[in-house]
């Protein structure tokens, strides 16, 4: 296996832009990649066949992108992703956007045309800065074989430091095979900034003086151990802890002061709390326009409560919010300050437990009760059974579509690093997600939910899955329709359903079709059967979940939704 070259012999002998390419991102520590290949890279993967980086081959550049963005929230260091120009990038956009509107650092290298041809338009040439200018953190071509460790090193640093995001590198196809002799970069170290002790004292104060606190978890940059002290933190101070969406791993759902997620369709009393709040702590996250409920929770850019807003970037805070307080720091940095804050002891102990309480208890009733929606096979049940069943650090994958509504409301989240869902609510995530998460964590049980739209959009990464032996368990939820989409259409104009409507094929026999194992859920009492044949498959295996249309949401139905919005008149679906 080739080693990456040191400082000194790097100086002493050549390498190809390609070599120094892969030898930097293995010196950096970066592991995982995933590409659909072009002839534009050639150079790089022959440089890969014999490095330490496992490389993954995808169907297409959307799946390998979100695969890559997904191994950047599972680890914090970037996911790698490779693609060739033209079509290539541009598949591969959906993946950036992702990571940006997630905060995910990943790392996407374009194969591009040679050096000589730019501005020819030639073969499927394309301007990296124009097009993903506005979806990127940083755009960046490396223009000579000598700069390769500098720029890497540079674009891993803009990838990880501050907010983290998505790095577009394009890289010409001459310069991969140009020759230069110079040294591999340093290493980027992390950079963990701490609050300042005045902000901490400041925070005492407020806490000491509010009768109503409750904290709001999300973003990213957090760990193990940072999740662990916040942990401590809110059950020293009887303190309600909220998951921003899709943030739920960061807050275990079984400790007594988790009070459940801000997402799509939350718990009306959550909402109610959080207006009534006295004192909210913002933690890591954004409160952007799903957790924030359409910007309604809090006022902008007066929020209408003592707000103290904690940001790894220094760009985000006062940015849309004015805050009270605002502390730049890093989750991990400002977590281990709160260990040396302690429970003022003027606070009313009795009158904070009966808040946590009551937000705990609300949080259960939530999550406990199911109500019963039209058709054959009950949603809420079937996740139900899966989260008393599923092992403490499954990771759970999902895209996006109303059926995840069932995912959020239902399942609980025990530990950090067992999520994998989009922030920016693109479909088409579960399935490439759950690719990369079991090719990372080969022994953890891996589950991803998607829709029928939702995984038709990626579902060709089921090959990808076979291929590579993984075992990942999919529920196919097919409600015949873009639900999502027909939801609001009903809304908007009730009963003239256009172009929202879905034939679909049989998913089960799809899945056996790739090699994969396939069954099908028409009736409750098939589900635990399909989910157990499903689970004890040695490779992938897809369950086909055929659920009504009319049952389009956990706390309502299209034909109610249709009937409110026609005054109270129902009419026959169209």
């Amino acid at each position: 296996m080739h080693k990456p070259a040191t400082q000194a012999s790097a100086s002493l002998r050549p390498r190809t832009g390609a070599r120094l390419l892969v030898d930097a991102l293995a010196g950096h520590g970066l592991r995982h990649a995933f590409s659909v290949p072009g002839e534009s890279f050639l150079a790089v993967l022959d440089a890969l066949s014999d490095s330490p980086i496992d490389f993954v081959v995808c169907r297409q550049e959307g799946g390998a992108a979100m695969m890559a963005e997904a191994a950047g929230k599972l680890t914090g260091k970037p996911g790698l992703c490779f693609v060739t120009r033209g079509p290539g990038a541009t598949n591969a956009s959906s993946g950036v956007h992702v990571a940006r509107q997630d905060s995910t650092p990943m790392l996407l290298f374009v194969g591009n045309v040679a050096r000589g041809f730019r501005g020819r338009e030639a073969f499927q040439e394309i301007d990296c800065k124009a097009v993903f200018g506005t979806l990127a953190k940083w755009v960046v071509e490396i223009d000579a074989a000598a700069r390769v460790p500098e720029l890497v090193a540079e674009a891993l640093r803009a990838a990880t430091h501050g907010r983290p995001g998505p790095v577009v590198v394009s890289i010409p196809e001459d310069m991969l095979t140009e020759e230069a002799a110079v040294a591999d970069a340093p290493a980027v170290e992390s950079d963990e900034i701490s609050p300042k002790p005045a902000d901490m004292i400041r925070l005492q104060q407020m806490l000491g003086t509010a009768e109503r606190p409750l904290a709001i978890v999300g973003g990213s940059r957090w760990s193990e151990q940072a999740v662990a002290a916040l942990t401590r933190f809110a059950a020293r101070f009887d303190l309600p802890v909220v998951a921003s969406f899709r943030r739920q791993m960061l807050f275990p759902a079984d400790h007594d002061c988790y009070a459940g997620e801000l997402g799509l369709g939350p718990n009306p009393k959550l909402a109610e709390r959080i207006k009534a709040a006295d004192l909210v702590l913002l933690l890591g996250g954004r409160l952007g326009e799903v957790p924030s409920q359409g910007y309604k929770l809090l006022g902008v850019p007066d929020p209408g409560v003592a707000l103290v807003h904690v940001h790894v970037s220094a760009d985000e805070l006062g940015r849309v919010y004015r805050p009270a307080l605002a502390i730049h720091a890093s989750p991990p940095a400002f977590t281990a300050a709160l260990e040396r804050l302690e429970p003022p002891r003027e606070i009313n102990e009795i009158k904070w437990r009966e808040w946590r309480e009551r937000a705990r208890a609300d949080y259960l009733a939530w999550s406990e009760e199911i109500p019963a929606h039209p058709g054959s096979v009950q949603m809420g049940t079937l996740v139900r059974f899966l989260r008393e069943r599923l092992p403490a650090d499954t990771i759970v994958c999902n895209g996006a579509g109303n059926f995840s509504v069932w995912v959020h409301r239902f399942h609980r989240y025990r530990k950090y690093g067992t999520q994998l869902g989009p922030v920016s609510g693109s479909m088409g995530y579960g399935v490439p997600a759950a690719i990369a998460a079991k090719r990372l964590a080969p022994d953890r049980t891996v589950v991803a939910f998607s829709g029928d739209g939702d995984f038709l959009m990626t579902g060709q990464e089921l090959a990808t899955a076979v291929q590579y032996g993984l075992a990942i368990r999919i529920l196919v939820i097919d409600n015949g329709s873009y639900g999502t989409i027909r939801m609001h259409q009903e809304r908007h104009y009730p009963g003239r359903v256009f172009g929202t409507d879905l034939r679909n094929p049989d998913f089960a026999a799809l899945a056996r079709a790739y090699g994969a194992e396939g069954f099908t859920v028409a009736r409750d009492e098939e589900a635990i059967p399909a989910l157990a044949a499903a689970f004890a498959a040695k490779g992938a295996a897809v369950v086909h979940v055929k659920l009504d249309i009319d049952a389009i949401l956990p706390t309502t139905t299209l034909s109610a939704i249709r009937a409110k919005a026609l005054g109270g008149k129902d009419k026959n679906r169209t």
